[in-house]
């Protein structure tokens, strides 16, 4: 089960109480307190850890606490400290205090480990209390309590380059074209009902990371369908690859507005992300329909259809590629980067396509 946002109560361990006693040994007179002090209570740590990929290992965990620290012992014994609480969870987890909303931690690298709570401090013994007018003190501390907080946990996916478009427009087919994601694929809307992050290498040395969720519907923004609800998963992303459906019997206009609209509602930053555009299907599209089609596509959104490339793209369909990624070389990041047309099911279009977003994606890691 997918799982992506879960609500807990946290708890440090609470410190353990201090020790009254008294030596008592022969040949000793007046040995005197020598109550131990008692163990300090757990802490609680956060670790990112990339073998998870979801937070359902919490479902039934409503609240987690690490060990109370143990009381001390006579012969100044120190009782034992209480294990810390090592709480685990995948990259891209922000955990954000429920009273306020703050986000408190952002864990988004394998490894990086973050102190929450710390545990409370062990009660002092009763030799602590001694003194010329006190010789016998009779009395130790408790240990303090822990630290007790309310919180959720948000997994917002980590990607270079998301998937947008709507049901059953081929976002499923491509990721596994391109990628080790194996996402479930049929010729019906809403077959992806969870994000899939999948890696495209370029090459043995290089590599970016894919997201696809669920495809999006007019509305999505006010509840319908359910692609709003993961749009979460590329909030991180920096580029966009907008996906139209050339055989849709909605209309290429219709498509690119809306899923921009839809995208624009749920967050500004997201909506000014760099772009691209893949209009699939063409396999089931006639070849002089597509000519028409993608022309009368890019002539709506202004622009010219290149006549070279770098990438190799098919010259006998229409396409567009801006030359530089780079945007103190000329990249207008108000235009998209490219529009090609493509199907993942003959693989047309794609090593082209892969290698022009693994550029794109280059020009925001400079």
């Amino acid at each position: 089960m997918f799982t992506d946002s879960v609500e807990l109560t946290v708890s440090s361990g609470k410190g353990g109480q201090g020790c009254v006693a008294f030596r008592r040994e022969k040949f000793v007179l007046n040995g005197g307190p020598n109550g131990g002090d008692g163990g300090k209570g757990g802490d609680i740590w956060f670790k990112c850890d990339n073998n998870t990929h979801t937070l359902s290992h919490f479902q039934r965990k409503m609240h987690i606490k690490a060990d109370n620290g143990k009381p001390g012992e006579g012969s100044n014994c120190t009782g034992k400290s209480g294990a810390k609480k090592v709480i685990i969870v995948p990259p891209g987890t922000q955990i954000v205090d429920v009273d306020s909303g703050e986000v408190l931690f952002d864990m988004l690298k394998d490894g990086q480990v973050e102190k929450f709570l710390q545990g409370g401090k062990g009660g002092l013994g009763n030799t602590h209390f001694k003194s010329p007018t006190n010789q016998r003190p009779t009395y130790a501390q408790p240990g303090e309590k822990g630290e007790t907080r309310a919180i959720k946990l948000d997994l917002k996916l980590i990607a270079d380059v998301g998937l947008v478009g709507f049901p059953n427009v081929g976002k499923s087919t491509l990721i596994s074209t391109v990628s080790n994601a194996r996402p479930e694929i049929a010729n019906y809307e809403f077959t992806t009902l969870t994000p899939k992050l999948g890696q495209v290498n370029i090459g043995d040395f290089e590599s970016f990371v894919m997201a696809d969720i669920p495809g999006i519907i007019g509305g999505a923004h006010e509840g319908k369908g359910l692609g709003i609800k993961f749009l979460r998963h590329i909030e991180r992303t920096k580029t966009l690859l907008y996906m139209i459906d050339l055989a849709s019997y909605r209309d290429l206009k219709e498509q690119i507005e809306v899923l921009k609209n839809e995208i624009a509602s749920f967050s500004d930053k997201l909506a000014d992300s760099k772009y691209a555009i893949a209009l699939t299907r063409v396999d089931i599209v006639p070849k002089e329909d597509i000519q028409k089609l993608v022309g009368e596509f890019l002539e709506l959104l202004g622009l010219e259809p290149s006549s070279t490339n770098e990438f190799n793209f098919d010259a006998d369909m229409p396409f567009f590629v801006q030359e530089s990624a780079d945007e103190t070389l000329g990249y207008d990041k108000t235009k998209p980067y490219l529009v090609a047309p493509i199907s993942s099911v003959v693989s047309k279009n794609i090593e082209p396509l892969k290698y022009a977003l693994f550029n794109l994606v280059q020009s925001d890691r400079k």
